[in-house]
């Protein structure tokens, strides 16, 4: 009777010896010689698989499990619906299982299996290993992140209800624990164009007003739960405000104060906006928008009050003009060397350039210059 070699396992090997398909046996790394009478190709087969690939699949792995010796090489992990699965590799995250039964081979690799009940939602783990385990390739199956930045909240509403409020940070929740939604808060301070308002003021002229509204969240849970949309909310309320302080001034007082505006529509929405969870940081008033023959009105009154102003400045000055010629005529007057000195500079400023000559006598040189000044033509 002639002794065949089989199959060769080696040590990273496990083989499966199968008769008419059916699992017989676990074969161990070595050699294998069988009779010839004991094995046909026809009705028997191993199959080699690789321990190192750490996960066994068969197709019939509950039948399989069976054998004691096969049971004894594998890691069984049994999760009903209700639960999740991580497990390590050399202390390393290696694979998150889902509902089943899974089957690891106990070598060469060290195993560690961690159960969660997806009941208790968030998978809690250090900060280390959660980004291992959102980094594998197949974790959006069982698990949902949530990425929450430095300037935000997070909302969790969980089956309509909120659950928690996140802070910054990376949070991993099981899927299938329930119908969840996540609602993001900027915190961040925003701003709102309230623009393009047709407002009367209290004297009736029609006017389009635009505004600039600077606000930030402070309460993100009650921003975003006591209204739809809080930036909504606080622009209407916004709209509102602004057209009762323009209605309550002139159209004059509006256009010499705007600053004043401003201070009256935040004051206003300082209790609306803290009952959703807002704090408004400033508002000012950036245009107004007068009608067209409302703005050539004021273009002529304007013109009229610069035109006055004009006339005004021009009379101030041509009479402290005619009062410095009144007083220096009258030290003149009262001062006969001053005067005399002031008619030499006169004829120094008239005789400025000439080339004439002039010859004087024993009269009075003065009265001679005079004489002069009135006949004489000076000669270039």
């Amino acid at each position: 009777m002639r002794i065949n070699l089989i199959t060769r396992v080696l040590r990273s090997q496990r083989g499966l010896r199968y008769r008419y398909g059916e699992f017989r046996g676990l074969l161990q790394p070595g050699r294998y010689w069988f009779f010839s009478r004991l094995w046909s190709r026809d009705r028997d087969h191993v199959d080699i698989v690789d321990t190192l690939l750490t996960r066994f699949d068969a197709s019939r792995l509950d039948v399989m499990l069976e054998n004691a010796g096969l049971r004894a090489e594998l890691e069984v992990v049994d999760l009903p619906d209700s639960e999740r699965a991580v497990v390590w590799r050399q202390d390393r995250v290696w694979a998150v299982l889902g509902p089943g039964r899974h089957a690891f081979w106990r070598s060469p690799y060290r195993l560690r299996i961690e159960r969660f009940n997806i009941a208790d939602f968030w998978l809690n783990l250090p900060a280390a290993d959660l980004e291992a385990v959102a980094a594998l390739p197949s974790v959006s199956r069982w698990l949902s992140a949530i990425d929450v930045a430095e300037h935000e909240r997070a909302l969790l509403l969980r089956n309509g209800k909120l659950v928690e409020t996140l802070g910054p940070g990376r949070y991993l929740y099981w899927s299938g624990a329930g119908k969840v939604i996540v609602r993001t808060v900027d915190q961040r301070d925003q701003q709102a164009d309230v623009a393009g308002q047709e407002i009367m003021t209290r004297d009736k002229v029609t006017l389009r007003l635009n505004a600039l509204l600077q606000y930030r969240v402070i309460d993100a849970e009650r921003a975003a739960t006591s209204v739809a949309d809080y930036s909504q909310a606080l622009y209407r309320e916004a709209q509102l405000a602004l057209r009762a302080a323009v209605g309550a001034r002139s159209l004059d007082d509006l256009l010499a104060d705007k600053d004043a505006i401003g201070g009256e529509v935040r004051a206003a929405l300082a209790e609306r906006a803290q009952a959703i969870g807002v704090e408004v940081r400033s508002v000012g008033v950036k245009d107004i928008i007068l009608p067209g023959d409302m703005k050539a009105i004021l273009n002529r009154v304007i013109e009229a009050e610069k035109q006055a102003q004009a006339n005004l400045i021009q009379r101030r000055e041509e009479t402290a003009a005619a009062r410095s010629q009144a007083n220096t005529a009258k030290l003149l007057q009262d001062n006969p060397q001053l005067a005399r000195l002031r008619e030499l500079e006169l004829l120094q400023e008239i005789l400025r350039g000439s080339n004439a000559t002039f010859v004087f006598g024993n009269a009075d040189v003065l009265e001679q210059m005079r004489g002069l000044t009135t006949t004489a033509r000076p000669r270039a």
